[in-house]
């Protein structure tokens, strides 16, 4: 039998957006636009008569901003929501805005113009609307403020085009851990959860969540007013210090690396690997070769498998390995693989990761 489509109902107010992102889904032999719309009013009537699979939506719009309309939504009728923004710093604030309102993930608006842009963020914005179609979403009460990303084009790389695999001598361990954490879809709330349950002397955290570039800033910034952690974007060069989280940048893959006792981060651009960039499988390759015994890896909530080959490769370099569990995921596809190539030490849920980061630290 043939597999069903993901229905999307495209809200924007602008027509041109309209046009070029049906075009760019549709192009998905997955997916079928039901609808499009020029504003929430509009939209609301068009789910009356038919309820899509997922929503793009734009923020800005006239009579009803995309958040109010979402929050209105998520409070009455939850459909997988994917934001759809322009690349402005004043945006990228908003769009966190969304996340916390139930948003599953956000997209960039196409670049018309760059044909070669445009190619690669096809196939991103196509997963990640396949990724939104698989969330569960939960009623939410109205005016309550909550999610993360996926990506890629057609060949699938692996993380051998950045960097070898493991060299088999497990780093010996000293007295610093290093925790690596890679997140895709839903992963932006999963992350702030785990985050603020986490005492300002925790150790050091490097994070990719999959999330376009410039949003990853805001991102960093918004969870350190909230966190007792210091957390930033990262920058290349950049140490990895105790009570310290940093963040990949968006559309920059980052590796873990050794200079004597201490670790600092390499921030830099490459092909997409598992689809993605940044990628967790190119993090936690980077962890088991650097860091050894010496990490932890933790692999949340998020659509395909990235992640699960590195996981598997710092399992097999002596890091202690946890996966998030299947029920308190909005996507299980990232942990699931990872248990199933047998990286995972232990299976825990999203309230049991904090503690487990704080208990593996105590045992070192």
């Amino acid at each position: 039998m043939t597999a069903r489509k993901v229905r999307v109902l495209v809200i924007d107010d602008s027509a041109s957006v309209r046009q070029t992102l049906t075009s760019v889904l549709q192009s998905d032999p997955g997916i079928e636009v039901i609808g499009t719309a020029s504003d929430p009013f509009i939209a609301a009537k068009r789910i009356q008569e038919e309820i899509p699979d997922v929503i793009t939506l734009d923020v800005e719009m006239p009579r009803m901003d995309g958040i109010t309309f979402l929050r209105k939504l998520m409070s009455q009728k939850p459909i997988p929501v994917v934001m759809c923004s322009s690349l402005t710093e004043q945006g990228t604030e908003t769009l966190m805005q969304a996340m916390e309102a139930g948003a599953v993930d956000v997209i960039l608006k196409p670049k018309i113009a760059a044909a070669d842009h445009l190619a690669e963020q096809a196939s991103r914005i196509c997963e990640v609307v396949k990724s939104a179609a698989q969330a569960r979403l939960r009623q939410r009460p109205a005016g309550t403020v909550r999610s993360a990303s996926a990506s890629g084009p057609a060949q699938k790389l692996t993380a051998d085009v950045i960097l070898p695999p493991p060299s088999g001598k497990a780093m010996a361990r000293t007295t610093e851990m290093v925790v690596c954490v890679g997140a895709s879809t839903g992963g932006t709330e999963a992350l702030r959860e785990m985050l603020e349950k986490l005492p300002a002397n925790s150790p050091g955290i490097v994070i990719v969540q999959h999330m376009p570039e410039r949003f990853t800033a805001a991102f960093a910034r918004r969870l350190n007013d909230l966190c007792e952690v210091e957390i930033k974007e990262a920058a290349d060069g950049d140490p990895v210090l105790r009570g310290h989280v940093l963040i990949a940048p968006g559309d920059r893959h980052m590796l873990l690396e050794r200079q004597g006792a201490r670790y600092h981060v390499s921030v830099r651009t490459g092909p997409l690997v598992s689809r993605h960039r940044p990628s967790v499988d190119v993090l936690f390759r980077s962890a088991a070769r650097s860091a050894g015994s010496n990490a932890m890896a933790v692999i949340m909530t998020g659509m395909g498998d990235d992640g699960a080959r590195g996981m598997l490769e710092m399992h097999q370099a002596g890091a202690y390995t946890v996966a998030q569990d299947e029920a308190t995921s909005v996507v299980f596809g990232m942990p699931k693989e990872a248990i199933a190539r047998g990286g995972v030490d232990r299976i825990v849920p999203l309230g049991q990761i904090a503690p487990e980061i704080l208990a593996e630290d105590r045992r070192r």
